[in-house]
């Protein structure tokens, strides 16, 4: 793991994670790029706690080098992790932790071979997190709290992931650093510029779609609503017919996972800017993809 710490324009003690994930060179090239432009700290200053700073991590180096997901086991399906794992990834996850600890704002960059667009993940929604969300270059963010509590935004408080692009792409570089200067914009970090703020909808998490073998197909786009009845997506072995309304999917993907298609999500709020009221998720005025059906999702045809 390299830590780089960087000056801050204010107090806030912020933090960006790229390369949990070894064969997702955005998030690394990134954290390089702000390293040169980012003040570095002056080593004669009389630092405080309450000091702001940046502090860039490369999270899974001997990963980031093999340009492999991980070497033993999923950092981001690590947390809280054992020191005295014999897994590199599992005895890494505390260390990382300690890095971020007490930190106001930490930001996780991830890539994928789904379809655009980009899209932030929370699993505790505090001001904060408010704050990066609704300050990011966004429509959508998933509300992961009720799917696995192994990741680092589960563990770490104050922690928003965000999936920048495609795998591999440019355009995931290029959104990824501007969405980078957004994050450390709102969180005062630096002052290049105001920050701005949007509302950003809420889709909620739901379930796993399992893939089983042969040619997979995928009907449907993230984010797109799928109608009651439709087939959102197919190979050999399952055939997964929505039988309700209001899903849609979210990292959906032919070929990027090999056990799954993707998950299903629930369009169940919005999150205001700050200072706009409620930190609660709030309900939206249309009803699509509002329902709060807890019974089956789908039905698969083995």
């Amino acid at each position: 793991m390299q830590t780089i710490d960087r000056g801050s324009a204010g107090s806030p003690r912020v933090a960006i994670v790229g390369g949990i994930h070894g064969d997702e060179p955005a998030g690394v090239r990134i954290v390089e790029r702000f390293a040169e432009e980012l003040p570095p700290l002056d080593p004669n200053d009389d630092r405080v706690e309450s000091d702001g700073l940046v502090r860039l991590i490369l999270a899974n180096e001997p990963a980031i080098a093999a340009e492999t997901r991980y070497t033993d086991a999923d950092l981001n399906r690590a947390f809280p992790g054992d020191a005295d794992s014999d897994e590199y990834e599992r005895a890494l996850a505390p260390r990382l932790a300690a890095e971020l600890e007490e930190f106001d704002a930490v930001l996780a960059l991830h890539t994928s071979h789904s379809a655009p667009p980009p899209f932030a993940i929370f699993s505790d929604l505090t001001e904060s997190v408010r704050r990066t969300v609704t300050g990011l270059p966004v429509d959508h963010v998933v509300d992961a709290s009720g799917l696995r509590s192994t990741t680092l935004d589960s563990t770490i408080p104050h922690t928003v992931s965000i999936e920048v692009g495609r795998q591999g792409s440019e355009a995931a570089v290029e959104f990824g650093h501007e969405a980078c200067r957004a994050f450390l914009r709102v969180h005062g970090a630096i002052a290049d510029e105001p920050p701005t703020f949007s509302e950003t909808v809420v889709v909620k998490g739901d379930e796993e779609v399992p893939k089983g073998g042969g040619e997979p197909r995928v009907h449907f786009a993230n984010f797109e609503a799928i109608p009651e009845g439709a087939v959102f997506a197919e190979d050999d072995v399952y055939t997964h017919r929505v039988e309700e309304p209001g899903l849609v999917p979210i990292l959906a993907s032919e070929e990027g996972y090999d056990d799954i298609f993707g998950m299903y999500g629930r369009i169940t709020g919005a999150l205001r800017p700050p200072g706009e009221g409620d930190l609660r998720v709030y309900p939206r005025d249309d009803s699509e993809g509002t329902g709060e059906s807890d019974g089956a999702r789908n039905g698969a045809d083995r």
